[in-house]
């Protein structure tokens, strides 16, 4: 039984650190093929400006998520030493609401701009779209740091009311139960999860019938249509990431509901996939991004003929 349980342990770490560092390396990679093209064109389309924080925050968020998981499974005891607890949770929060909410900007964006309706408020958002991604992507960092800051300070206080300290006041001990100190953290992380997947799924139901509707309004046309494999493209992007991002927002929300729990299964399993989410849709991504596409499949090319 023992055996079992560790050997469990030990291929959830192997699993979630090939995720991780994966990971890192695919989001690591768009990072410097925006920035190489920030240098070269000294300026940044709204797109890449979306793509590079998102890289960013996914980045750091595999980070901070490798290192929390890491220590929860191989060493737990130095997780709670103080206040790295309070620390990594604080992090890893922000991070992760940067992460959902940036990639929800980028799909409104998608949206927004390749979408057609005739609509006048929509005319407008099409026209004004460049110039508020830049607010858009301010705010989302902004409610991220608010959200990081609030888990610090309710961690922090719950911890220290109701953890029992040894060694002056050092160590504490894993053992209690703190979810009532919790209720405003899941109160607001709930209220993000929700919002942002009600923004991705929206955006996703508007292309649909963007797309819908300008295949009925082309089918007497036989020249093929720009607008048309755009909004393929599009879709298919989106549509992907929209499966993801719902398995990822039931994920989230069986965080909230076991983060009490303490080296169960359960939390393992979540843990997994969260990890893998960040990677597989930056692939995605990647290949949906001409010039990132060509970037990839240019290392990729090269890896080969060294193998070779």
């Amino acid at each position: 039984e023992q055996f079992n349980v560790t050997s469990y342990y030990v291929t959830s770490v192997a699993i979630i650190t090939f995720e991780a560092f994966a990971g890192m390396w695919i989001n690591a990679f768009i990072v410097s093929v925006i920035c190489m093209s920030w240098v070269k064109k000294k300026t940044l389309n709204s797109n890449e400006k979306i793509l590079l924080l998102l890289g960013c925050s996914r980045f750091g968020f595999l980070c901070i998520s490798w290192v929390y998981s890491f220590l929860a499974i191989i060493y737990p005891n130095y997780l709670y030493v103080h206040p790295t607890l309070t620390l990594v949770s604080s992090i890893q929060s922000l991070l992760n609401y940067s992460n959902i909410w940036v990639s929800a900007v980028l799909c409104v964006f998608y949206c927004i701009k390749i979408a057609n309706f005739r609509n006048s408020f929509f005319i407008y958002l099409k026209v004004k779209i460049d110039k508020m991604v830049p607010w858009l992507l301010l705010g989302s960092v902004l409610f991220s740091l608010v959200i990081g800051i609030t888990v610090y300070d309710v961690t922090d206080k719950a911890l220290c009311k109701k953890l029992n300290f040894t060694c002056q006041g050092c160590i504490w001990k894993a053992s209690i139960r703190i979810e009532e100190h919790f209720l405003t953290i899941f109160f607001i992380t709930g209220f993000g999860f929700v919002t942002s997947f009600m923004a991705v799924t929206f955006s996703t139901l508007l292309l649909l019938f963007s797309l819908w509707r300008h295949k009925r309004n082309m089918r007497t046309n036989s020249m093929k249509d720009l607008s048309m494999d755009a909004h393929i493209k599009a879709m298919k992007c989106i549509l992907s990431f929209l499966v993801m991002y719902s398995m990822n927002f039931v994920f989230l929300t069986l965080t909230l509901i076991y983060s009490s729990r303490r080296q169960n299964y359960v939390n393992l399993l979540i843990s997994i996939f969260l990890c893998a989410f960040p990677g597989f849709h930056s692939v995605i991504l990647i290949f949906s991004n001409p010039k990132l596409e060509k970037k990839m499949l240019g290392i990729l090319s090269c890896m080969n003929c060294k193998v070779c």
